[in-house]
């Protein structure tokens, strides 16, 4: 299968009007996109991406009046989407029938979300159903922030790349869902917990991690590069590999050495500016000739704890 990169929405529109995937652009990553409701086009997203058929899917919609088709919305979770939608945040909320199994892996509650991107945006005014989509990687690899990423992970398996130029935040969305007295914290993202908090008046807990997961994004080992990753007191861990080629992921602060390459992502101490460099860095220094990679922890503030997050399941294996 030839795999173009284009930025023609009526060509991606035909693609998945014949029940095909697409990549497209969103604020956070880009998605590997079907029709949510149709049972081969969800299928083809799962094989494309050689992702876990226990592993649900979240559901991209244009508005929030949208979201009402698909799921229950309650008080609180519709604060939470006037509040942050569209934006990084996606709701798990109880399905409807109309939402086929496939797309939550069988489990009663789908997780939703009204992407911030033109494009995309544009796409999903433009056909008639909701489009299921995780991140346009093959199953557990880094996260793509750009259209040449999904190409490399994905070329002659989808048949078009919508590009929408660089992602803005950089990780995939916050995953929130509302319960009776707090909310419940499943994956952090562009949305932090104090922010959440502030408009929905409850506590936020963070459940436990599972083997078979509720939402997407909480497998233990995730967005991990190929070149074993450890985090932790950097200094240290240089001394325990200084026969080792290294590049460390930091900050702001630069290392020097012989054996070492240093990537601070951001230069003036910007949590954003980090968060939106962390996946593209992973990628740079995946394709270079490192033995390993040593990462700093990085300030849990913000989206702080969203990159302490993805670092976290980046060395989940090399631990």
């Amino acid at each position: 299968m030839q795999t173009i990169i284009g930025t023609n929405i009526q060509e991606a529109a035909k693609f998945l009007n014949q029940q095909e995937v697409v990549a497209i652009p969103t604020e956070t990553v880009y998605g590997l996109a079907g029709n949510a409701l149709d049972d081969r086009a969800v299928a083809k997203i799962y094989a494309a991406k050689n992702r876990p058929a226990f592993n649900p899917l979240i559901i991209h919609v244009s508005s929030i009046t949208e979201i009402e088709k698909y799921a229950e919305l309650n008080n609180i979770s519709s604060k939470l989407a006037s509040a942050f939608m569209p934006g990084p945040l996606t709701l798990l909320l109880p399905k409807k029938t109309t939402v086929p199994d496939i797309t939550t892996a069988g489990n009663t509650k789908v997780a939703i979300r009204v992407p911030k991107h033109s494009l995309t945006q544009a796409l999903l005014r433009s056909i008639s159903f909701p489009l299921a989509a995780p991140s346009a990687n093959p199953s557990g690899y880094i996260s793509p922030t750009l259209a040449t990423h999904v190409y490399q992970g994905l070329h002659g398996k989808i048949p078009y790349i919508l590009d929408g130029g660089p992602t803005t935040v950089g990780v995939e969305s916050t995953i929130a869902e509302v319960c009776a007295d707090h909310i419940l914290l499943h994956r952090t993202g562009g949305v932090d917990e104090l922010q959440l908090e502030a408009i929905s008046g409850l506590p936020v807990r963070i459940p436990q991690d599972e083997a078979v997961p509720e939402t997407p994004g909480q497998l233990k080992s995730h967005y991990a590069p190929n070149t074993p990753l450890y985090r932790g007191n950097i200094e240290k861990l240089i001394e325990e590999h200084n026969d080792k080629k290294i590049a460390i992921i930091s900050f702001t602060k630069r290392y020097s050495g012989e054996n070492i390459t240093s990537y601070p992502l951001s230069t003036n101490e910007s949590l954003a500016e980090a968060a939106n460099q962390l996946f593209a860095t992973l990628r740079k220094i995946d394709a270079l000739d490192y033995d390993i990679i040593l990462a700093e922890y990085f300030p849990t503030q913000g989206i702080g704890a969203a990159i302490n997050d993805r670092i976290g399941r980046a060395q989940a294996e090399y631990k």
